[in-house]
């Protein structure tokens, strides 16, 4: 598994690591204020924060939890600094506790690729987790680099399509975006895809 702690610590004199853009990622910023359900939503290895500031700042109860305890120092620092209360855990996401769930909205931005590139069994404990946390009608947002022809990582429309099927999901929308990333200060554009499902109410 990537060592995610000295990740940050290494890249800290170089803007960091290459998925902290500074803001969420646009194609979720996008859809912040238009469909997220709420009072309570949930964002999933929410690394150093701006995903969780921007939705707190939109006046939701927000629980973020991600598996390095330095991106959670990062995130709670930089809410304190807006005077934002938001629940910062540090957790890892294939063996969450959350008593505050179950939630209304859950975000994924950016996990399932990188659980999938540590292999099924990583992946596979976190997907079966996911419906208990959302709440019946919840809506879930996973935005997930495309497995592209050179690209060595990443996942396709078939895998999220089998992981967020129905009964359990249902609705499930999946759009091709763009997914930024700033390797070494130098923005960078990977071809990605943005899906939204409903949790079941049945």
């Amino acid at each position: 598994m990537i060592e995610y702690d000295r990740i940050y610590l290494d890249a800290a004199g170089s803007g960091g690591p290459p998925w902290d853009i500074g803001g969420p990622q646009p194609a979720l910023a996008a859809v912040l204020d238009d469909g997220v359900k709420g009072p309570k939503v949930l964002d999933v290895g929410c690394g150093p924060g701006d995903l969780a500031i921007a939705l707190a700042q939109r006046g939701y109860d927000v629980t973020a939890i991600d598996i390095s305890r330095v991106a959670i120092d990062m995130a709670r620092a930089k809410a304190a600094a807006k005077g934002l209360t938001i629940r910062f855990e540090v957790q890892d996401a294939t063996e969450l506790s959350l008593p505050w769930g179950p939630f209304d909205a859950v975000f994924d931005s950016g996990l399932l690729h990188s659980l999938h590139r540590d292999g099924d069994r990583a992946t596979d404990r976190y997907l079966a987790l996911l419906p208990a946390l959302a709440a019946p009608g919840a809506t879930v947002f996973v935005l997930a680099v495309s497995l592209e022809p050179g690209q060595p990582w990443g996942v396709t429309e078939e895998f999220l399509r089998a992981a967020f099927a129905e009964p359990i999901w249902t609705r499930t929308d999946i759009r091709k975006i763009d997914v930024v990333a700033h390797p070494d200060g130098q923005r960078l554009v990977l071809p990605g895809f943005l899906l939204r499902t409903v949790r079941s109410t049945a």
